[in-house]
Formats: structure tokens, C-alpha cells, sequence
């Protein structure tokens, strides 16, 4: 692992977001790198409330988070199926542990993955035995941002991750469709893997938490979204259908579609330039 990815994938109007809040990834100690894919720390003090929005990966993530002067808590996030938004204000932090697709079940072996999916848990719900109040408060009390690294790291290896090779061929089944845009169908990804699609559906049920197409899907909208953000002219306007062929659609009306569904907005919208936004 060559250190914490830098694309903004997933999140909404990341250049606003990152106006507003200090948010930074880091990486977990070497021997968690093969579940975690990375940790997420953001602070803010915010003179007014502010809404965050991200279209999740297909990953679930641990959250410990502070707000204001209230005492800190934690909780496992299953993969989002919707927009999901954060109403932000006044001061807090969160540390999340971002899980590789297919990495949080060693942490949670009793269950399938897709038992948490579209569900937010008290900690202690989903990994048993978890102090539900010395855990969250261990981890976001320090300022420094190194010891609640540090603290992060001594939490997940203090669950004994249990070493699972269906695990890992989630992991490594994930990995290519993120990578490989010409993977475009189920039916395609099972092949080129010598499993069944019934195999393929089941396997990404217990270890990753959605479909194989959910996961196709997603990763094509979080490139398309970056893409909308990314340009080095702010007044450019993509072309869409050139992505949409890029991105493995067979035509410009799927994405968009695809796109609208997810993010709420047409790409055309979301991309508008700031100059031609509608009043």
C-alpha cells in the first residue's frame, strides 16, 4: 500500500466540504493494512451549520465522533445504499476506520456483511465485548492527531482479526472492478473468475455487504462524480458522452440516469460552471 488514496470519490462537492472542515486520511499500522484501507479524521468550528453529503463506497466504516461538549461515541456504519447526509455545526471530530470491501468481516466473523448494510449500530452491536464508552472517548479525546492514530490502531488490533481467504477473494474480486473499466456485467466478472453468478452473489452477501452489480455501479458513479469536480478550467463543462463511453455505458442517457439516481442532481446540473447556475 503506497499510503491513503487522495482522489475525492464519493464525496459531494468535496471543494466545499474541504473549505469548511480540516479533513485528512491516514494509514493503519502495517499489520491491519490488509482489511483497513484507511483511517478519515476531520475536525471543524463552524460559525454555521453546514450539510455534507457522500455517496458511500462499499465499505463500512467505524465512526467515533465528538460533537460539541458531549461526550464522544462510536458506531459501525454498514454500506450506505442512499446520499448520505451530515448535518454539521458548531465544533466536533470524527475518526472513522474506512474497512477495504470485504475487510470488516475477519473483525466480525459471527455475521454476514450484509447483515449491517444500510444500517448505522452502536458499536458494541456489531463487534460484542467493545466498551461502548472508553473505546470512543480513548480515541477522539487527544488533540494530537498522531496518538488518536495511534489509539485507532490499538483498538482494531485488540479485536484479533481472524485471517479469512474468502475475505481476501472479496477483497481481490472488489479490487478489479474498481480497476477494471471493462468490467461491466455481473455475468462478465463471473466468468473472467471461473465462479458461478449465484457464487459471485453469495460470496459479496457474507463479505462485502451488496451485489456485484451495486459495487459496478457505484464505482462508475464515484468516477463520474470526481470527474465533474476535477477539471483544471472551473468553467468546463464535461463531456458526458464521452465519459459515459469511458465508463463502460452504452450511451450517455444510462449515466445520466445512473447519476441522477444516486446524487439527486443530473450531472449537467451538479457540473454547472458557477456563472451559469440556475437562479
Amino acid at each position: 500500500m503506497a499510503g491513503p488514496r487522495r482522489d475525492t470519490r464519493g464525496i459531494v462537492e468535496a471543494r466545499e466540504l474541504f473549505n469548511r472542515v480540516r479533513f485528512r486520511r491516514r494509514e493503519p499500522a502495517p499489520a491491519l493494512r490488509p482489511y483497513v484501507e484507511h483511517y478519515w479524521l476531520i475536525d471543524w468550528d463552524l460559525p454555521e451549520p453546514y450539510a455534507s453529503h457522500v455517496v458511500p463506497h462499499p465499505c463500512v466504516n467505524i465512526v467515533f465522533q465528538r460533537y460539541g461538549g458531549e461526550p464522544p461515541w462510536g458506531e459501525v456504519a454498514g454500506i450506505g445504499l442512499e446520499l448520505f447526509t451530515q448535518k454539521l455545526e458548531g465544533e466536533g471530530r470524527v475518526c472513522g476506520v474506512q474497512f477495504r470491501p470485504g475487510g470488516y468481516r475477519p473483525f466480525a466473523p459471527e455475521r454476514p456483511v450484509s447483515d449491517w448494510t444500510g444500517r448505522r449500530v452502536p458499536i458494541a452491536d456489531s463487534l460484542p465485548g467493545t466498551d461502548p464508552v472508553a473505546a470512543p472517548a480513548g480515541i477522539c479525546d487527544p488533540d494530537d492527531e498522531v496518538a488518536r492514530v495511534a489509539a485507532l490502531d490499538a483498538f482494531l488490533l485488540g479485536l484479533a482479526p481472524e485471517p479469512d481467504p474468502q475475505a481476501l477473494r472479496a477483497m481481490e474480486l472488489v479490487d478489479r472492478v474498481r480497476n477494471d473499466r471493462t468490467i461491466r456485467r455481473v455475468a462478465q466478472l463471473a466468468e473472467a473468475e471461473g465462479l458461478s453468478a449465484r457464487s459471485l452473489q453469495r460470496l459479496f452477501a457474507a463479505y462485502v455487504g451488496v451485489g456485484p452489480k451495486w459495487v459496478i455501479l457505484r464505482y462508475r458513479i464515484h468516477e463520474a462524480l470526481e470527474r465533474a469536480e476535477s477539471g483544471e478550467d472551473p468553467e468546463a463543462v464535461p463531456d458526458w458522452a464521452a465519459l459515459a463511453a469511458e465508463l463502460g455505458y452504452s450511451d450517455q442517457a444510462h449515466l445520466v440516469r445512473d447519476f441522477t439516481a444516486t446524487v439527486g442532481v443530473p450531472p449537467t446540473a451538479y457540473a454547472r460552471p458557477p456563472g451559469l447556475q440556475a437562479l
